[in-house]
């Protein structure tokens, strides 16, 4: 018999050795990484896009390693962007050989470490640049960031192929950084402008049993907020004069995250990156740890981003001045920030949230985030990128005014400041370990996203694999079957999303009873055999979103949401001029599967009704009267896959009379 049973010990993540993907919808994406997009990145990164903005970052490495000549060029975190290609080729050895790739990688790490100085210092903007101004501007400029998404990428590295090199140029670099930051004499009390750091040494203390790194990263965060102020202290070590813009702002240190120690930090503050990777590095140290405190700072931080500051489309950071979070409900639409890496970030945390409370909450914000602001980042065939996901276009203005100058109408080969192309690679490349986590203290299985894979467990030493299906996130109708060698017990945990209004679920066709839930999943703890099929159904109407009244930008407005995917209109189906479109009272819409559209996606059609302008008005700019509306045809898109037509229009919330 299926009972439910409660929840004891946290979770963690499944490797991704553990997980194959096969779906319909996200392998050919994931082939699309490893045979277009890793590729493609490899070739900017070498400056050989043709109508790119120049990478140089190799030959940055190359500066760095004595074997070029030239002058460096790039921003100060170009090296960041290397990083992030090299995890997400480990991600793909994890899953795949590809012995021609894995040469590619083998012979960038020789050549990073003879770019390595001697200390075991790594960073090319210092190395060829400024050398001998080392750790003279943690505020701006980037050194640990850099150092960070390399000790990552080396990790990835190292757990899908086995080779140490790399592990061991990021770890004696670590080793040098411990040196360096520190309470003892000698050793600055500071921390990087921009996080990242933190996490990665939690990866590398999980990778190499070296304690040391955990407690660095505890430093760091620590660190962060407390008086007097770091900043400040280096600022006046290298004699800087504040520049006026600087003397002048109403705020200065959260854009940091900085403005107070991280356990006083009770809202979402400053540039949205910056804040998600922190928030994620604080959850792995709560973990860690046991620290209750940074725990409850990180609930706080939580409700505060997702209950006031987050678009429905699971974008953060709704300002384009310093890419920030602003103030509760400020989501303005047409000039909505939301970078990629900020959605990215997003689901990092999430992610971690997860393992430790087990709540839906979290597992519904990372797949909305996945489906909606992460996948808009990128186009269908993996070459042009945006880095800013506005919910509203209207090319005509955001081509001409200043004040929309980051709104991009259309996908950009590459980018100066290009942190965004290899985040969503590598996220797609890893997105194994965010379907399923595990606890084999308390044998059970928690399934958090529904997306078709093949997964490999061990429970109390036996061998066991679930099989996932779906056409999942077109319709609700997933498949998970178990096979094992032998009879094993433990505990499957499904989410029933906080957007389904009606579930059912089945094991070998006896009915489960979905009203018991723990945080929003169904635990079904039960002896299983080979050929134990659970199936789950999952309503999926199309449903009208609407904004807390706080929002102002969207008052009279709805958004269309299906399951996980929220839907936009496009100008190339409704013409010109979105906003004129209203919905009706009671305005119902219908489903289709369009193999030909998107590469195949459901697309959502209904009626509207836009306004008719007689002849006699159509001159004039104002009237004392209103115009007559017609009836007119809607068709809405996945928002993830507008502007990879036509550039045209594009608007996520709709005006609505309902």
């Amino acid at each position: 018999m299926s009972k439910l049973v409660n929840r004891t010990q946290p979770l963690k993540a499944v490797s991704l050795k553990q997980v194959s993907i096969q779906d319909a919808f996200w392998s050919s994406r994931e082939k699309n990484v490893i045979e277009t997009v890793v590729p493609y990145q490899w070739q900017a990164l070498n400056d050989e896009i043709p109508g790119a903005e120049p990478s140089h970052t190799i030959e940055n490495f190359r500066l760095a390693a004595g074997e070029a000549e030239g002058e460096y060029y790039g921003m100060v975190f170009q090296d960041s962007d290397l990083g992030k290609w090299l995890e997400t080729v480990g991600f793909v050895l994890s899953g795949r050989r590809d012995p021609q790739l894995e040469r590619i990688a083998d012979e960038v790490i020789d050549l990073l470490e003879r770019a390595q100085q001697p200390d075991g210092y790594l960073n090319t903007y210092y190395t060829v640049k400024e050398p001998g101004k080392r750790w003279t501007n943690l505020r701006d400029n980037h050194e640990l960031y850099c150092a960070g998404h390399l000790m990552e990428a080396a990790v990835a590295y190292y757990e899908a192929t086995g080779k140490r090199k790399f592990l061991d140029i990021m770890s004696r670099y670590a080793d040098y950084i411990g040196t360096v930051f520190g309470g003892e004499p000698g050793q600055k009390r500071g921390y990087d402008g921009h996080p990242e750091v933190e996490l990665a040494l939690v990866k590398l203390y999980q990778a190499t049993g070296e304690r040391k790194y955990l407690e660095l990263s505890q430093f760091f965060v620590d660190e962060r907020g407390r008086q007097p102020h770091f900043f400040d202290l280096e600022a006046a070590e290298r004699n800087e004069q504040p520049p006026v813009g600087r003397r002048n702002k109403k705020r200065e240190y959260d854009y940091f995250q900085a403005h107070l120690p991280v356990r006083e930090q009770t809202t979402a503050e400053g540039h949205a990156v910056r804040a998600v990777y922190l928030y994620s590095a604080m959850a792995d140290l709560a973990v860690e740890s046991g620290d209750t405190a940074l725990l409850e700072a990180c609930r706080k931080l939580w409700n505060d981003v997702v209950r006031t500051k987050m678009y429905v489309t699971g974008g953060i950071g709704s300002s384009e001045y310093e890419e920030r979070f602003t103030v509760p409900f400020d989501l303005p639409n047409d000039r909505a920030y939301t970078e990629t890496c900020a959605a990215i970030g997003l689901m990092f945390w999430a992610q971690r949230m997860l393992q430790i409370e087990k709540r839906r909450e979290y597992a519904d914000v990372m797949e909305l985030a996945l489906y909606n602001g992460v996948l808009s980042g990128i186009s269908l065939d993996g070459k042009s990128y945006f880095y800013v996901n506005p919910l509203e276009v209207w090319p005509a203005t955001a081509n001409f005014r200043h004040d929309m100058s980051t709104v991009k109408v259309t996908r950009q080969p590459w980018f100066g400041c290009a942190c965004c192309p290899p985040n969503i690679a590598r996220l797609i490349a890893s997105l194994g370990q965010y379907i399923y986590s595990a606890s084999a203290a308390d044998r059970e299985l928690y399934v958090h996203l529904y997306i078709g894979s093949k997964l490999e467990l061990d429970i109390d030493g036996r061998a066991v694999q679930v099989t996932q299906q779906s056409n999942y996130p077109w319709n609700g109708e997933i498949a998970l079957e178990v096979t094992a060698a032998q009879p094993a017990e433990f505990t499957i945990a499904l989410r029933v999303p906080g957007w389904c209004k009606g579930a059912s679920i089945s094991v070998n066709g006896q009915h489960v009873d979905v009203t018991e839930q723990e945080g929003g999943y169904v635990r079904i703890a039960r002896t299983w055999e080979s050929g134990d099929r659970i199936e789950l159904s999952l309503d999926m109407p199309v449903e009208l979103v609407r904004a807390h009244p706080n929002v102002r930008e969207n008052a009279g407005k709805v958004a269309l949401q299906r399951g996980p995917v929220v839907y936009c209109l496009e100008e190339e189906d409704n013409g010109a001029n979105l906003q004129d479109i209203v919905l009706p009272e009671g305005a119902r819409f219908d489903v289709h599967f369009d193999e030909h559209k998107f590469g195949g996606v459901s697309i959502v059609t209904g009626t509207g009704l836009r306004s008719e302008v007689p002849a006699e008005d159509e001159q004039r700019l104002y009237a004392t009267h209103g115009w007559s509306k017609v009836p007119a045809p809607v068709t809405a898109i996945p928002y993830f896959a507008w502007s990879n037509r036509t550039p045209g229009e594009m608007t996520v919330w709709i005006r609505s009379n309902g």
